[in-house]
């Protein structure tokens, strides 16, 4: 969906940073238009520092020194030279370093088995592949038999990852076997791959309703949830890397339940938990298949999962806690308590004003980080005023697309993307703008892109703020003329407002 500038009410229709929470609950950043930075005049002779081909004036110095007597030795004349270090500017920086991924303090994950044992956390994941490993066995995931003549075994490889809470500090150390199901092959090894999620909008419905009538909000996790899935094909893999067993180095693994990586590994997860769940009384919703409900006179308790992460929102304690048992008998369940982190989305609760705030601040500064622009100015707007983008600013000559194959354009217009989708839809219009270019990307366009990253960064503090005296929701819509310069087409764009905060 493309999105358009929207004029919205003050109370309802804009992000704020939460000033009406108590401090004594949660703390909450400010975030207001007042505090925006206001633009600063360089002058001329500061500018000119940033100039590195300065041509310098022919000047004969020796006719400006003093004259000095014959007898008098000539002291050798030092010129002052400036400490400063000589850099290009980063907006002119559209090629090098601006673009390196992700830095070393961000990414340290070991890629594989080899880099794991030559870590400085070794023995941690070590125990995090035992860990692995004893869900393996004890799920009954595979046996081991001799390999059929003319099968072909799908390999497979440790996956490494560190798991931070809100704060950013490192949690857990999560190890995962994950087949390598890029080998399988269609109509051999697998059939159907589409498997459900819940909708982000979904959520926030969910969530303004939790806000306006005090519901409970709980919080947990699947472990191994994939090892639940069943299997109706044949499928052989190889022995995980540090844990063959020993005299049996020929043997294969043949599947009994599915594993991560493969193609309908999710579908068999969903299949399964759908079939359990509704056993227990919860009833599907017919419009969103990936949320159920249970009644019980005035009681009610919602259920939303997202692929291994559930939601439980309910009125009664007792109910949600009678769900938390059961789901922990068929499956192996980590119990998070009160949700606070929804899917990188940090959620901030004042049950006293029947307040709910989402924030996406680590979320921003991990895009900063990634694209290197955690040192740029501040932007004010996401969409520069008069700038018009179109095809006919991508690259035409070989060697402009060969340039622009070094710009992750892609990989910053998903990032943004996924910002867009949960918490901030104030940059809904220029993401939709910038979108239309990722098969042939230009120096404008990721200018563009950049624009709306400095922006982020000023508003990083904003959030999605649900509170309301009611749930009447409002819809609002507008479009421009032939906005596209190379389609001529026009623009539309809504948004709708369910408890003070967008939901879509």
């Amino acid at each position: 969906m493309i999105g358009a500038d929207i004029p919205l009410p003050q109370r309802n229709g804009r992000n704020v940073s939460g000033p009406e929470f108590e401090t004594s609950d949660i703390s909450l950043p400010v975030g207001d238009e007042e505090n925006v930075e206001a633009p600063v005049h360089v002058s001329f002779e500061e500018h000119i520092d940033e100039v590195q081909d300065v041509v310098s004036p022919v000047i004969d110095l020796s006719a400006l020194q003093p004259h000095q007597n014959e007898g008098v030795a000539e002291q050798p004349v030092v010129l002052r030279r400036s400490g400063r270090t000589r850099r290009p500017s980063v907006r002119y920086t559209l090629l090098g370093e601006a673009f390196d991924r992700i830095p070393e303090e961000v990414n340290t994950e070991p890629v594989c088995y080899d880099d794991a044992l030559q870590d400085k956390d070794v023995d941690k994941w070590l125990v995090a592949m035992k860990s692995e490993m004893e869900s393996m066995y004890s799920n009954k995931v595979w046996e081991l038999v001799q390999p059929p003549k003319g099968v072909k075994p799908i390999g497979c490889k440790w996956i490494y990852m560190k798991k931070r809470g809100i704060d950013g500090k490192v949690q857990t150390y999560k190890a995962r076997l994950v087949a390598k199901g890029y080998t399988q092959k269609e109509g051999i090894d697998y059939e159907e791959t589409f498997s459900l999620v819940a909708m982000l909008k979904s959520i926030r419905i969910l969530l303004s309703i939790a806000a306006y009538f005090d519901y409970e909000i709980w919080q947990m996790d699947v472990k191994t949830a994939f090892l639940n899935g069943s299997l109706d094909e044949c499928i052989y893999m190889k022995q995980p890397e540090g844990f063959i067993t020993n005299g049996q180095e020929h043997l294969l693994c043949k599947l009994n339940r599915s594993i991560y990586g493969l193609k309908q590994a999710s579908r068999s997860w969903n299949t399964c938990f759908d079939q359990m769940i509704k056993t227990f009384g919860f009833d599907q919703c017919h419009d969103e298949s990936c949320v159920y409900k249970k009644w019980n006179g005035k009681k009610v308790v919602f259920l939303v999962l997202y692929v291994d992460d559930i939601l439980l929102i309910g009125n009664c304690i007792g109910m949600l806690t009678s769900v938390k048992d059961w789901l922990s008998q068929p499956f192996d369940m980590k119990d998070l308590g009160e949700a606070a982190h929804i899917l990188g989305i940090k959620l901030m609760r004042n049950r006293k004003k029947r307040m709910i705030g989402l924030s996406q601040a680590l979320y921003i500064d991990t895009i900063l980080n990634r694209f290197n622009i955690q040192g740029s100015k501040k932007g004010f707007l996401p969409f520069r005023h008069g700038i018009v983008l179109s095809k006919d600013q991508s690259p035409k000559t070989l060697e402009e697309i060969e340039s622009m194959k070094a710009v992750p354009y892609a990989s910053a217009v998903g990032s943004l993307m996924y910002a867009m989708l949960c918490t901030r839809p104030d940059i809904c219009f220029a993401v939709g703008m910038v979108s239309r270019f990722q098969s042939n990307p230009g120096r404008e366009h990721y200018t563009a892109v950049k624009h709306i990253i400095k922006y982020l960064k000023r508003t990083r503090d904003y959030m999605l703020v649900f509170q309301s005296e009611n749930l009447m929701p409002i819809g609002y819509t507008d479009s421009n003329f032939q906005s596209d310069q190379d389609s001529r087409k026009s623009t539309l764009g809504n948004v709708f407002v369910l408890g003070g905060g967008a939901i879509s």
